[in-house]
């Protein structure tokens, strides 16, 4: 594994020619979620069958957190006290309608980021699946839906319909992207109805959905990593 500043973002790479990420070969960059330090998804790069050759990026959110255990990080702040609020009394909360206060920033910096990388790294959009994991799977969403970058694929783990007013009017315009969609039917984190929301929003838009819905929480399990698979190996067309 080889760490670079690209973008203005800490990245990790994976795969390639040499196993740090060097060569030209399709791209597969996923996000991180809350709280999790930004290393944490490199390791689905060891268990999902992609073509030889294949680079892996993990971007590593810029904030930092504080809470107690290694290093915490996120693309933006969110509020952990209401969210157990909500799930202690059984509230199950709609995001849809809601627009964090810190989204536009990390879309700033994710829109830069994406501008930046091909200068600094060989990199075709055509040949790049895009995605992430709870909050990463979210603003990689909303990255892609302000941009005409040609991307072979969306990677949805675990999100949920964010900023109804602000993502559906730009969807139209991605029709016939291909998108990767799982969610667990007790996620307790993100409501399992959100990701049906978003589902549903691209679907109707012309996106082409492949859901997988199963019987767990906010995780990916193997049934999840098999069918992640089969999409990111159609998309680079082999």
């Amino acid at each position: 594994m080889k760490e670079l500043v690209l973008g203005g973002l800490k990245v990790r790479l994976v795969g390639g020619s040499d196993g740090h990420g060097s060569g030209d070969g399709p791209v597969v960059m996923l996000l991180h979620g809350f709280g999790a330090p930004g290393d944490d998804l490199v390791p689905l790069s060891e268990v999902i069958d992609v073509p030889r050759g294949t680079r892996w990026l993990f971007p590593e959110a810029p904030l930092s957190l504080n809470m107690g255990f290694g290093d915490s990080r996120a693309w933006w702040i969110i509020d952990f006290a209401r969210i157990q609020a909500d799930r202690e009394a059984g509230r199950i909360r709609d995001l849809s309608i809601e627009i964090p206060q810190g989204l536009s920033l990390a879309r700033e910096r994710m829109l830069t980021f994406l501008k930046e990388l091909p200068r600094q790294l060989p990199i075709n959009y055509e040949k790049t699946v895009i995605g992430g994991f709870s909050q990463g799977a979210m603003l990689t969403c909303d990255a892609v839906l302000h941009t005409d970058y040609p991307f072979s694929g969306l990677v949805q783990l675990s999100g949920n319909l964010l900023a109804k007013e602000v993502w559906v009017p730009f969807m139209p315009k991605r029709k016939g992207l291909s998108v990767f969609q799982s969610h667990g039917m007790q996620d307790d984190i993100l409501p399992h109805i959100g990701a049906e929301r978003l589902r549903d929003a691209l679907n109707q838009s012309g996106l082409a959905v492949e859901w997988h819905s199963f019987r767990g929480g906010h995780e990916i399990p193997q049934a999840v990593l098999r069918g992640l698979s089969g999409f990111v190996t159609k998309r680079f067309g082999v």
